[in-house]
């Protein structure tokens, strides 16, 4: 296909990028204010866990009590496991923060590479539309509003398909945490058999897969959310999307406070298994739009097509 002028054809496909971009850029900054307020909250929850277990541990009047009464190992474990949950929690916050900071870097820089982008196309299109109107042809100025509808669509394309990358690479890695979860279940069961020490290790040692997964994977469901910015999708899937941002909350309180306990196992396989299925339905709604929009841009090329062996130019 050739457009009927590369020059403003160029600029256009400018313009569709730089709205994306912003686009992307503010809810960039929303979520950036949303992550430092979690990260200064979960770092003091992290630091006050710290400190239980350390008064425990030291010359308290609770490590007295508590040793007196005989349950200073129980309180004690208890502790330790509320002090990691806090600390993997402010970890994969954190590592989200750098992340969206990184994203936040990207775009600012793709911006400020766009420029004045606008200014420049109107001006190109005014000189353009001067130049038609002493031909007196209609042709030209259809030729030209169809490119704007192509240019819009193949935005709208670029930005589906970047969606559904950013969605493809959550849902392998939900299938990866569910391996290590249903890793560790086997040897948990094995472990109510009187498995042993080997049993347990093997069990922690998916838990630990389990745990990096889910820090690697609650980035991604973020990232996936920013693509989805400046894709149309239905209320309902937009709502979906919203609760992905707490997942790795839910999923370590739910499992590594007690994560010794199977039934917590099998109650983190049957979030993560929703949250797949999340994942799944938006990709399969965004393959619907990236059909439709491919079937309106083959429709608008031809048009184009016809146009330009029809105009006399």
């Amino acid at each position: 296909m050739v457009y009927y002028d590369e020059k403003i054809q160029g600029l256009r496909e400018k313009i569709e990028q730089k709205k994306h971009t912003q686009s992307k850029l503010k809810e960039l900054y929303i979520q950036r204010e949303a992550l430092l307020v979690k990260t200064d909250a979960l770092k003091k929850e992290k630091l006050d866990e710290q400190a239980d277990v350390a008064r425990l541990e030291g010359h308290s009047l609770a490590a007295f009590f508590y040793g007196v009464v005989g349950k200073m190992d129980e309180k004690l474990d208890k502790e330790r496991q509320e002090a990691y949950a806090a600390g993997v929690k402010y970890d994969v916050a954190a590592r989200e923060l750098f992340a969206v900071e990184e994203d936040i870097s990207r775009y600012e820089a793709e911006l400020g590479r766009l420029g004045e982008c606008e200014r420049e196309y109107e001006q190109t299109l005014k000189e353009k539309l001067d130049a038609i109107k002493s031909q007196g042809t209609q042709d030209v100025r259809k030729i030209l509003e169809t490119e704007e509808r192509i240019s819009y669509l193949d935005g709208q394309i670029k930005e589906i398909n970047e969606a559904l990358g950013a969605g493809q690479a959550a849902l392998a890695t939900t299938e990866g945490v569910l391996s290590s979860l249903d890793g560790a279940e086997g040897w948990g069961n094995w472990d109510l058999l009187g498995g042993g020490l080997i049993s347990d290790l093997a069990k922690h040692s998916h838990l630990d897969e389990a745990q990096q997964q889910v820090e690697h994977l609650q980035v991604q469901l973020r990232r996936f959310k920013t693509e989805l910015t400046d894709v149309t999708i239905h209320a309902d899937i937009q709502v979906s999307i919203e609760g992905f941002l707490g997942f790795a909350d839910f999923f370590f309180d739910g499992l590594f406070a007690d994560w010794a306990v199977l039934d917590k196992i099998n109650q983190s396989q049957a979030q993560v298994q929703n949250t797949k299925s999340e994942i799944e339905r938006v990709i399969s709604r965004l393959k619907d739009m990236l059909g439709v929009a491919d079937t309106s841009l083959k429709n608008e090329i031809a048009l184009l097509n016809e146009l330009i062996a029809k105009a006399a130019i």
